[in-house]
């Protein structure tokens, strides 16, 4: 389990009922295979379109938990645990290479985003209570104490070398601890993707805590379409937003209006500023963010929420290469739902 501070909002996937609603095709739906279970704390989806599947749960089970080992902060054994309780230089073994993969693209989107994705935030997010479901506000000394452990970049804090299936860390603080939480479940939906479409199918959905990457096409011979929760908390009924049609395409949402404690009538959001180290406090509640990997969409869906609604139309302005679409609820200075969205987000919408 990747733990309670996931920052998104879960997504459904309209594969069910609402895809009948929206779906004009008159034709019979074809033959499909549903594969779930349970996975980091949540749950998974796999769905296959076609004839003859030839994927079975204690595949998928196993792979996940091998995912698991290499980086859940919530497993002692894992490669991730080993190297934040590290104290000494440390030489470890990750024959899955997930960690490799998950520091590399983490290192990407760090230098991105100059810093307001960071991986090192553990310390932070655990002394604002989050790690435990517990109410502990922070003063300024103690966030002051806790940021000098927090900086992802290499030669900091931290030196990392990889070889083959070893990884080398040495740590000038041992505090310096890793939170992949903040991407890891998307690059969890790629792998299990990767696994899927190395079996041969090419219309398939795969989704975990309600991040979601889908290749081709439904049942209905249609893109997938997918709705987003209108970001509303304490609702005893969802409500829904909108709905996304999609094919050869990943989606994550991170939200922060769920995520929260009221301490002395303060709300404390669980999306910290790795630069100030205390929670944001704009008017943002969900970033629902397109890419071409999971892994990426949730790092940046992230990162948008870090970054507020101005700076994250200009990030994507700017970075037209990571071909990224973010759609983005707020509420105005008198609490009203507002959107807005990327320029090429309308071609998801019908």
């Amino acid at each position: 389990m990747f733990g309670t501070l996931k920052r998104k909002v879960l997504i459904w996937s309209a594969t069910f009922s609402l895809l009948a609603l929206v779906s004009s095709c008159d034709e019979a739906p074809l033959p499909t295979t549903e594969i779930s279970g349970q996975t980091q704390g949540t749950t998974y989806t796999v769905i296959v379109v076609g004839e003859e599947v030839e994927v079975n749960k204690s595949e998928i089970d196993r792979l996940l938990r091998d995912f698991d080992l290499s980086l859940s902060t919530y497993i002692d054994e894992s490669v991730i645990s080993k190297l934040n309780q590290s104290i000494e230089p440390m030489r470890l073994i990750d024959k899955s290479g997930y960690f490799k993969t998950c520091y590399e693209e983490s290192q990407d989107v760090f230098q991105r985003t100059k810093g307001l994705f960071d991986p090192s935030v553990y310390p932070l997010v655990k002394g604002w209570g989050f790690m435990n479901n517990m109410e502990t506000p922070l003063v300024q000394d103690e966030i002051d104490s806790l940021l000098q452990f927090i900086g992802f970049e290499p030669g900091k804090l931290h030196t990392i070398s990889f070889s083959d299936s070893d990884i080398s860390m040495v740590k000038s603080e041992t505090n310096f601890k890793i939170d992949f939480n903040a991407i890891a479940q998307g690059l969890s939906v790629d792998v299990l993707f990767d696994f899927i479409r190395a079996k041969g199918y090419n219309n398939f959905f795969v989704e975990i805590g309600g991040e979601l990457r889908v290749s081709g096409r439904n049942k209905y011979n249609t893109s997938w379409n997918i709705a987003v929760d209108r970001p509303i908390a304490n609702l005893e009924a969802r409500q829904l937003d909108t709905i996304i049609h999609i094919s050869n395409k990943a989606i994550a949402t991170s939200g922060n209006y769920r995520k929260f404690y009221v301490k002395y009538g303060v709300k404390y959001s669980h999306t910290l500023n790795p630069k100030t180290g205390v929670p944001v406090r704009h008017r943002l509640l969900s970033a629902t963010v397109i890419a071409e990997k999971c892994s990426t969409a949730d790092a940046y869906a992230t990162a948008f929420m870090v970054m507020g609604v101005d700076a994250t139309q200009q990030f994507i302005k700017e970075n037209e290469d990571l071909n990224l679409d973010a759609y983005l609820i707020y509420t105005d200075a008198r609490g009203n739902l507002k959107h807005t969205m990327s320029s090429g987000f309308p071609r998801y919408l019908q």
